[in-house]
């Protein structure tokens, strides 16, 4: 009789469902889909099995996240937006969160397209295009060690139609630095796609179901998210490392070539 191909395990489906059970309890986020889970249990546990184990064992026992069954509606973007290498593209975007005492609050931000790490963040009362600088400047400081003119040239900066980025001072500045706008179609946030599904991510993680008194709240859950995704999300495009892993091998590489 011929063997079933795969990674061969001696863990029964129960005995893997506790352990994918135990996953999701030290795992620091919130409903992350069956490919983290899979990736961890291999990396972290040496646990062998499928990918598609996994995700029948997850689907019986009602344990996936419901966002994964969201399906995308519209026009759909062909193109990509993915970068082969760091500082070629960066993402920014703005989105509010509602506070009791200071009503709603903008928080922005700036993306690296390459790895997806959050280069820069700022949450501020009023959503001006002052602010929207805030966090290109915050990532140019972090990457480039400056904010002198001509420091990012070269790198393109992908951002929407709002009224923030389309205005002088923030066009003016941007090229100052060096940084080429490349602006989003108009009614397709998915060619903003990295900044847009950052902000989505940290929101389900750190935003909704609490609720914040003042912006200083804001703040501190932003930022304690923002330094926790960097260093332990798990992105798929990266073989299941994180932003700041795959940043540190990279530039290791690089020096040792």
């Amino acid at each position: 009789m011929a063997h079933k191909r795969g990674p061969k395990t001696g863990l029964s489906d129960l005995e893997l469902w506790g352990k994918i059970q135990a996953d999701l309890v030290r795992s620091p986020f919130q409903g992350e889909g069956y490919r983290k889970v899979w990736a961890r249990l291999r990396v972290q546990d040496e646990i062998r099995v499928s990918r598609k184990r996994v995700l029948r064992i997850m689907r019986e026992h009602h344990l996936l996240s419901p966002y994964r069954c969201r399906k995308a509606t519209g026009e759909q973007h062909t193109g990509t937006i993915i970068t082969q290498a760091p500082n070629v593209m960066w993402g920014t975007d703005g989105t509010r969160i509602l506070t009791v005492d200071d009503g709603y609050v903008w928080l922005f931000t700036a993306v690296e397209h390459w790895n997806t790490e959050c280069v820069g963040w700022h949450v501020v009362k009023y959503g001006s295009r002052y602010a929207a600088l805030e966090p290109i400047s915050m990532g140019l400081r972090e990457v480039y060690g400056n904010t002198l003119a001509g420091v990012a040239r070269g790198l393109s900066l992908r951002l929407d139609q709002g009224t923030q980025y389309r205005s002088d001072h923030f066009l003016n500045q941007a090229k100052d630095w060096g940084i080429q706008p490349s602006f989003a179609f108009v009614s397709q946030p998915e060619t903003n796609g990295v900044a847009e599904r950052f902000n989505r991510t940290l929101k389900e993680q750190a935003i909704y179901g609490r609720v914040f008194q003042n912006i200083e709240e804001v703040r501190i859950a932003v930022r304690d998210f923002i330094k926790k995704y960097n260093e332990q999300w798990l992105v798929a495009k990266l073989g299941y490392r994180s932003p700041v892993q795959a940043r540190r091998e990279y530039f290791q590489q690089a020096i040792a070539a």
